[in-house]
């Protein structure tokens, strides 16, 4: 009994062992996976506004964000971009009852004509052309490139479209006079769309400068036989003669590009005047 009472207790000790959380349990995997997906919204978003014209980010902006249709036309297209917004449908519409040799009734150039009379076009007027000229482009591939050639604006003076070489794309053959293929479509897309109205007409012609080290500078020549060359191709389209106010050539006296080389300056401006310039 004795030595019983002398043994020493035994003392039982039970470890409880807890796995850890490998990584705290992976919530850091779904922040990063909205962080992937945030970056790749933001690249995707960055690439669609490099991609695609005014009018088509103009639709797509209507299509998120949709308001009363003024006709029931679609905005879809056929392939990637080809979407349109609903002014330039309502451009494709006139340019259509043009040809046909129908009157085209749009209630913003109806309202205009009969403040205006035959005088010429107002300023709502030169504002819903410049409008059409920005919504045209979606139609076909071809005008679709011709576009990316164009920049529109309204000014004191009117309605400025302002045509451009583009690297690898040029209006004219070379450093010659002869019209290109984008430079004509081009014209036959302002004589039908200046129609629509009775303004006066200008053109002025820009070049690039040259090396200094030329014996004869021909800036002068090829500003002003480039914007002759553009005249003649609006009146082959058929804008009347009439409306030709002037043809002037400007040389490399105002460059568009920082670099007075560069061939951003090679460009026409096609000027809707308003009534009273």
């Amino acid at each position: 009994m004795s030595r019983q009472h002398n043994a020493r207790p035994v003392i039982i000790k039970r470890k409880k062992v807890v796995a850890a959380e490998g990584h705290h349990g992976g919530a850091w995997k779904v922040a990063y996976a909205d962080f992937v997906t945030a970056m790749m919204a933001f690249f995707l978003l960055m690439w669609l506004l490099n991609a695609t014209t005014e009018s088509q980010r103009k639709g797509l902006a209507d299509y998120f964000s949709p308001s009363v249709p003024l006709t029931r036309v679609s905005g879809g297209g056929e392939d990637a971009f080809g979407g349109e917004d609903m002014s330039s449908q309502m451009a494709i519409a006139a340019m259509r009852a043009l040809e046909i040799g129908r009157s085209f009734e749009d209630p913003a150039l109806e309202g205009a004509a009969e403040e205006t009379g035959a005088a010429g076009a107002g300023p709502e007027t030169l504002e819903s052309l410049h409008e059409r000229l920005m919504g045209t482009g979606g139609e076909s591939a071809v005008m679709q490139r011709a576009m990316r050639h164009v920049v529109t604006r309204l000014t004191d003076e009117g309605l400025i479209v302002e045509i451009f070489d583009l690297p690898g794309s040029p209006l004219f053959s070379g450093e010659g006079v002869r019209p290109g293929p984008v430079l004509e479509t081009l014209a036959g897309m302002l004589a039908e769309t200046f129609a629509l109205v009775r303004n006066g007409v200008a053109v002025e012609g820009f070049t690039r400068s040259y090396p200094v080290v030329l014996r004869d500078n021909p800036v002068w020549d090829v500003s002003t036989a480039r914007a002759e060359a553009m005249r003649a191709l609006l009146g082959d389209a058929g804008l009347a003669s009439e409306r030709m106010r002037r043809v002037t050539g400007h040389a490399d006296r105002a460059p568009a590009a920082d670099d007075p080389m560069a061939i951003r300056n090679n460009r026409l401006e096609v000027i809707l005047l308003r009534d009273d310039v």
